[in-house]
């Protein structure tokens, strides 16, 4: 019998591709072969590397999955189909659409939609034209409410997460609004910021303080 079928931990991995291996593993016996050999540890580490790796993709490979099949910012959408008040991406930036016309079909193509959007974020105006039977993205968009527990000398704050983490990466708004959220909070009120996030961007947008 081959060294490979009755090694403890089983035949060494195909992929190593080597044809010194393939002539060790049919032709060599267990007897034949040291332990303080480079080639007995050879097999050993593989052996014990594919064993290792199997469990990991056994194990995790769901759950790496999953994270990936939701971890997209944008889906599309028939032009047609967005509506004033909707999200849309315009060139580039998530925007709430609050303008849209729709041009006669010409005798060369399909009717045309102009859209007009402000950023989420920033209240930038964009302007897009897009065929009213083509597809354009739309961000996914989400709201949550933190409290805020902390404000850090540089503006950084201190968010308390649902399960009891703290979420330590955003900064106060520039302008009037961070005035008004560092007031309420350094007058003991219970501060409540809400955060707006889309395609990897995070914002506190307003707040709301309970005395």
């Amino acid at each position: 019998p081959s060294f490979s079928s009755l090694h403890p931990l089983g035949p060494a991995p195909s992929s190593f591709g080597s044809p010194f291996l393939t002539t060790c593993q049919t032709r060599t016996t267990p007897a034949s072969i040291k332990k303080e050999t480079p080639f007995y540890w050879c097999l050993s580490i593989s052996s014990i590397a594919r064993i290792f790796f199997s469990l990991v993709g056994l194990h995790l490979h769901p759950t790496l999955h999953a994270k990936m099949s939701n971890a997209s910012d944008t889906f599309p959408m028939q032009c047609s189909a967005i509506k004033k008040n909707a999200h849309c991406v315009m060139k580039g930036h998530p925007c709430k659409v609050i303008e849209t016309s729709t041009s006669k079909t010409g005798k060369h193509g399909h009717a045309k939609v102009h859209m007009v959007g402000l950023d989420i974020f920033t209240g930038k105006k964009y302007e897009e034209i897009c065929p009213s039977t083509h597809n354009m993205n739309v961000p996914n968009v989400s709201r949550n409410e933190l409290q805020l527990i902390d404000i850090q000398d540089d503006g950084f704050t201190s968010l308390l997460l649902e399960n009891g983490d703290t979420k330590d990466d955003l900064k106060l708004p520039e302008g009037e609004l961070a005035d008004q959220i560092r007031a309420a909070f350094d007058d003991g009120q219970e501060v409540l910021v809400t955060v707006l996030a889309a395609m990897g961007h995070e914002q506190i947008m307003s707040f709301k303080a309970n005395a």
